[in-house]
């Protein structure tokens, strides 16, 4: 069952570190990996040691994604790749693909995003890392549940959960635990997804995992807002996140905490406060260059200000807009949200644009996506 705790987890590890970089912990700021990866990564090109400089391009170029430095990240991935690639190590080319892949995933190429972490996880599987290989999975499986495609992801979130237990893999366990629970949680099973969520940030906490730890509460932060109308409990739990995130540095996820403050506000009738958050989140989620993140805020800001008195035909063609970007981008379930924010403020049906253009790729990358998820075989990761 999902939702059974089990022993203590191992300590979390970023096994994303490698190398002279293998002592690194999962909590380690961002800019301190940064500043190491650069280093070590100079030692090993001068030294001509192709696969260090691969495994020390990794953490490079996952610093960089994490810190919103998205054409650094895409340098250092390709750079790690093709380190790898020079090398004849199937693994480490592996790990630059899975990078490349989650920096994909981030940028809202989602398409591309399915493939190279394919890709990354037949390297994987020739190469005997187990570790990538799961971690390629996972990054499907993620990609299909960011598009609101359940039904093909749900049974591989369940099966790479079991595998992580197994392996005492307590931060791809709180993973698995969180990417379950949001599922829940967006088909309305509140108490499902509160206890997911918990379990998660159980785990997390036990395994000092701190990213995990801040990922946890905001799930937790959001369906107390949702199901109980609980203000002050999720905004504390928000502020614990919050504090997690700038100790390490995590870009991405400071301004998904802050767009989910900006819903909890929003929820309870506070919309100048609401307008405040969404705003300041679409500026962070602009400069890391996320346009999921983008979206959603922007989303938000619209229905903020359509509450405070921004007129209906405005509010309309924002949405409509909007409708549009995420039918590019293939996020189905966030298309559905800009519906129901219509219906909501009293400005639907929406027109449909352009349905051989603008959701032409909304159309494909449920197809790409369940193309690969096809090609998984999760019994192979024992």
């Amino acid at each position: 069952m999902a939702g059974q705790v089990t022993e203590r987890p191992a300590r979390a590890s970023a096994p994303e570190y490698q190398g002279a970089l293998g002592s690194l912990s999962v909590n380690a700021s961002l800019p301190e990996v940064l500043d190491r990866g650069v280093r070590e990564l100079r030692a090993a090109e001068e030294t001509g040691d192709l696969r260090e400089a691969a495994r020390c391009g990794l953490a490079v170029a996952e610093a960089c994604r994490r810190l919103g430095r998205i054409e650094e990240a895409d340098r250092a991935w390709k750079a790690s790749y093709r380190a790898a690639r020079a090398a004849g190590h199937e693994g480490a080319m592996a790990w630059a693909l899975w990078s490349g892949g989650t920096l994909a995933r981030q940028r809202g190429a989602l398409r591309l995003a399915y493939r190279l972490l394919g890709l990354a996880a037949e390297a994987g599987e020739r190469g005997g890392d187990v570790v990538v290989r799961g971690y390629s999975l996972a990054g499907l499986a993620e990609t299909g549940r960011i598009q609101g495609d359940y039904e093909a992801v749900g049974r591989l979130h369940e099966q790479l959960l079991a595998e992580a237990r197994r392996r005492g893999e307590a931060r791809h366990t709180v993973w698995a635990l969180e990417g379950i629970a949001q599922m829940h949680r967006n088909t309305g099973s509140y108490d499902k997804a509160l206890a997911l969520f918990e379990e998660a940030a159980e785990t997390a906490s036990r395994a000092e995992d701190r990213r995990g730890w801040a990922w946890a509460l905001r799930g937790i932060a959001d369906v107390v807002s949702v199901r109980d109308g609980d203000v002050e409990r999720a905004l504390s739990l928000l502020s614990e996140a919050e504090e997690a995130c700038r100790e390490i540095r995590l870009a991405s996820a400071l301004a998904y905490n802050h767009k989910m403050r900006g819903n909890v506000l929003y929820r309870a009738g506070r919309y100048e406060q609401a307008r405040e958050l969404y705003a300041q989140a679409l500026e962070e989620f602009r400069e890391m260059e996320e346009p999921r993140g983008t979206a959603l805020s922007s989303l938000g800001l619209v229905k903020a200000e359509a509450r405070l008195g921004r007129d209906a035909a405005h509010t309309a063609a924002e949405l409509a807009s909007l409708r549009t970007t995420l039918d590019r981008i293939g996020l189905r379930h966030a298309r559905d949200m800009v519906d129901k924010a219509a219906a909501e403020l009293g400005v639907g049906p929406l027109p449909d644009h352009d349905a051989d253009g603008a959701g032409e790729a909304g159309r494909v990358l449920p197809a790409a996506g369940a193309e690969a998820l096809s090609k998984v075989d999760v019994e192979g990761l024992r």
